[in-house]
């Protein structure tokens, strides 16, 4: 089928009038233009026109009251009507009758010239109701219009009215496409979540043996993992009404609209029951209370306060099922965790090797992939991503197929899409100076020989020195051969030697340090810190952790941190993070030295090849043995 081009803007595009969507496949009788500020310009200037038209209707001629004086000393004036504001009449001239106004002014003897004149008067009140409404009622329907044109500028939910109402998302039953099909990964959540779709399908079969269905049930995981993804399939399942809105738009500037948002929202959700009520991003209305620093109870307050009201006061067995999403419960207020709220936590973790694979299927089901592609290594490659790391990928791969007009995706395409998101974007055109490369070229070898040196060491899978991201000049990449949740203190170890090899490879090689190493020696510290405060692995300090500060449990955080402990444990402390990183340093200079031949070979080959496989490393530590003849 092909398809229509778009051909150049039109005039009416240029002009800033913008086409309505098409619905249902057919064009709009009437199309809808977008007003702007140019309207209002346009509508004020007629106003002035037409105001100014009916004040001077009716005067042809508008001369000096001393002129007016003096044609009524000539006897030209025959006939006059005079108002309170003006005075109007003809007076005859050479070319015959002409009308004429002038404004009144003060004159007491007006009346007796008049009359000595015999002129013909009379007075008038002049009725203004015209005029009033083109000064008053006018400019005022103009203001209010640019007033509803401003407030539509900020969008279409600020009206004045609308403040009030809620702003959740309703799907139908027929808008939802989301099944537990579409969900992988996640297996145990998704057991967890079964039984809520089965008390919405058939609620009379816990009802009739007296249970209560749990009124809230919140999703706890790490960004990516498929937090909102799951409620979706929840209500897909169910075929019921799902509301979806975010805990940020409950929170307003004008104190009790985000309490009148919650208050509406469980209004329209007990209309349409039964239904499914999804908070995103709970922390953001759910924040402990009392944390403000001025101690006065605030909007955000105020609204997490409704918030726990209405889900104390709607029956449980009306068919209303709450669900929210939150990647830092660490903040949430207790009262929203206790029982009769937020009853239910269910863990939405990063998927293991296997959800990895089940999840590339769901994700490459509309990728064309050639025969050569297995998922299976994709998701061994790929240990600690989350779904959306892995989609990220899958469509990464078919972009870069797509650059190089291939017929499928190919295995290499989605090796260099994960590089791009592991290591970031690569930087072929940086030029640096032979010094510099070289220098790298040792640092990224001394980071793979120890690496491939220590058994509790992930092994490399590819070592380059092209610059990449915003600052790595190189990069040494290590997999694990499976999903790690426990690592022993060798392991640690293991780890901070070779972070430490980069360091001491310059060291060795050309007797000076670079700020190369400056990203290694800042993860160094932190494992080292760990081991000692958090990990009891300190011979010295014993078996006492001393990171008491509550940190994120899904989000990265430093670990700086108040200090609960005396000065004299906190000078132990940084004394045995000095001692575990100078001591690995000095292992691990003694390993690389021991193979200084093997580091300078491998350097040769990266400043040669700029990037080393798995199978060339191998071959340069292990070399195959001579065949005895």
């Amino acid at each position: 089928m092909k398809k229509e081009q778009k051909g150049p803007p039109n005039l009416r595009e240029l002009l800033g009038f913008k086409e309505p969507p098409e619905r249902g496949g057919k064009k709009p009788i009437f199309k809808k233009t977008h007003f702007t500020i140019w309207y209002f310009v346009i509508a004020f200037l007629i106003i002035l026109l037409v105001q100014n038209y009916f004040v001077s209707k009716g005067a042809e001629d508008v001369i000096p009251y001393s002129e007016f004086k003096n044609a009524l000393r000539e006897g030209k004036i025959k006939e006059l009507t005079i108002t309170l504001e003006t005075i109007s009449g003809e007076w005859a001239t050479e070319k015959g009758v002409r009308k004429f106004q002038t404004v009144r002014v003060e004159d007491p003897d007006l009346v007796k010239e008049l009359e000595t004149q015999k002129v013909k008067y009379t007075g008038k009140i002049d009725s203004k109701w015209l005029t009033n409404i083109l000064s008053w009622i006018i400019p005022l329907i103009f203001f209010i219009l640019i007033w509803r044109f401003l407030f539509s500028r900020i969008g279409p939910e600020t009206s004045v009215m609308s403040f009030g109402k809620s702003r959740a998302k309703i799907f139908a039953e027929k808008d939802k496409k989301v099944t537990f099909a579409d969900v992988a990964g996640i297996d145990e959540a998704k057991e967890e979540l079964k039984e809520v779709v089965e008390f919405l399908k058939n609620p009379g079969k816990f009802q009739r043996l007296g249970a209560k269905i749990p009124k809230g049930v919140l999703l706890v995981g790490t960004p990516g993992t498929g937090k909102t993804l799951l409620a979706r399939a929840v209500a897909g399942e169910a075929n019921v009404p799902f509301f979806s809105i975010s805990g940020s738009n409950f929170v307003e500037m004008f104190v009790g609209v985000g309490a009148a948002r919650v208050r509406d929202l469980f209004a329209q959700a007990q209309n349409h029951a039964p239904c499914i009520i999804f908070i995103d991003e709970l922390d953001a209305l759910g924040k402990a209370r009392g944390v403000n620093p001025v101690g006065r109870h605030d909007e955000q307050e105020q609204t997490l306060n409704q918030l726990l009201a209405e889900m104390d006061g709607f029956d449980p067995n009306a068919g209303v099922i709450i669900m929210a999403a939150t990647n830092r419960p660490e903040i949430l207020d207790p009262a929203l965790l206790r029982p009769g709220r937020f009853d239910r936590h269910v863990l939405v973790d990063r998927p293991d090797i296997v959800g990895r694979e089940e999840i590339l299927k769901i994700h490459t089901r509309n990728i064309k992939l050639s025969p050569e592609v297995d998922l299976k290594v994709i998701a061994s490659r790929t240990p600690g991503f989350v779904g959306a790391d892995l989609a990220n990928i899958v469509n990464e791969a078919a972009l870069l197929a797509a650059r190089k007009n291939k017929e499928a995706v190919e295995m290499s395409d989605i090796e260099e899409a994960i590089d791009r998101v592991v290591a970031g974007l690569e930087k072929k055109r940086r030029v640096m100076s032979k010094k510099e490369k070289e220098i790298v070229a040792f640092h990224e070898s001394g980071h793979a020989i120890v690496a491939t040196s220590l058994p509790g060491a992930d092994p490399v899978r590819r070592i380059s020195i092209i610059p990449r991201g915003i600052s790595a000049l190189g990069y040494t990449l290590q997999l694990p051969t499976e999903d790690r949740y426990l690592m022993t203190r060798s392991e640690l170890l293991d780890r901070l030697a070779v972070l430490l090899g980069g360091r001491v490879a310059e060291e060795i090689v050309f007797g000076e340090i670079s700020t190369g190493a400056h990203n290694d020696l800042q993860r160094a510290t932190d494992i080292a810190t760990s081991m000692v405060k958090e990990f009891g692995m300190s011979e010295t300090l014993g078996y006492v952790t001393f990171e008491k500060e509550k940190k994120p449990l899904f989000l990265p955080s430093s670990f700086i941190s108040s200090k609960e402990y005396s000065e004299e444990t906190a000078k132990k402390i940084d004394e045995e993070v000095k001692r575990i990183i100078d001591q690995t340093y000095q292992r691990t200079k003694d390993l690389l030295t021991a193979k200084r031949d093997k580091l300078e070979e491998l350097a040769r080959l990266l400043l040669e090849k700029e990037v080393v496989e798995e199978a060339d490393l191998k071959k340069i530590l292990h070399p195959p043995e001579p065949i005895k003849e």
